[in-house]
């Protein structure tokens, strides 16, 4: 379980990382300002788990700076 797991949260970052390089790209390039572009980036648990959530929800942040 454990290696299907890996795979599954691997191909998860990769695909989010793809696409969020994308987008900031574009963002970039469409706002044309100077100076450094601010960035937090979330991940949060979003299932059901019914009447027994986990004591502690899984959710993170990562804040950075991009700079032009």
């Amino acid at each position: 379980m454990e290696d299907v797991s890996r795979n599954d949260i691997r191909t998860l970052l990769k695909t989010f990382g793809i696409q969020a390089d994308e987008e900031i790209m574009r963002h970039l390039f469409s706002t044309r300002q100077p100076g450094t572009l601010h960035l937090r980036l979330t991940l949060d648990d979003l299932t059901d788990y019914g009447d027994t959530p986990p004591g502690a929800p899984l959710h993170v942040e990562v804040f950075g700076d991009v700079r032009r």
